[in-house]
């Protein structure tokens, strides 16, 4: 049950490339984080990660453990829209502690040893209701996200800035897929 990562700040084009690897047979999870604004906006609720982003953490990961342990029953190739690491990297750029909790999870649910970073890319940025970071925010998260993975083990590739086709083929070259 290979489960891979697509990390990377906001606008780098994560979720079109899960989509382009979905539409080639390869199972995929959404990002909790789009999800989770959506649902706690429409609730009312305050959260969000720009008012709480401790507590925003903690429902991202209680529902990405849950959309980790779906993919690993379901079996087979799975694509993640960001991974548990994610959020370590994310409390950490905006200077709060990261409880030891994050960190067992990290480590109680793994994936494959390689995680695929999109680069911060100008071209395709854009804001939306759920993405409020500026592209400059975008980058410093990138930088965070990439040392964070390494640190906690994992080979990070940058996937080139190209077209979706060509991002795919790199995915699956590196997979083995």
């Amino acid at each position: 049950m290979p489960l891979y990562v697509i990390s990377g700040g906001p606008g780098a084009g994560k979720t079109t490339l899960l989509g382009a690897l979905r539409a080639a047979g390869f199972a995929g999870a959404d990002e909790v984080s789009r999800q989770l604004i959506q649902e706690q906006v429409a609730l009312g609720s305050g959260r969000v990660p720009w008012l709480d982003l401790a507590g925003f953490a903690e429902l991202a990961m209680a529902r990405m453990v849950a959309d980790h342990a779906a993919a690993s029953r379901r079996g087979g190739v799975t694509f993640f829209d960001r991974g548990l690491p994610d959020v370590v990297a994310y409390l950490e750029v905006a200077g709060l502690l990261v409880p030891a909790a994050c960190y067992a999870a990290v480590a109680a649910h793994p994936y494959q040893p390689v995680v695929f970073l999109a680069p911060p890319w100008a071209d395709i940025y854009v804001n939306d209701a759920e993405r409020w970071q500026t592209f400059a925010e975008a980058t410093v998260l990138h930088g965070a996200l990439r040392r964070t993975y390494q640190r906690l083990g994992f080979a990070v590739l940058e996937l080139p800035k190209t077209t979706v086709a060509a991002r795919v083929a790199f995915v699956r070259a590196a997979a083995g897929l």
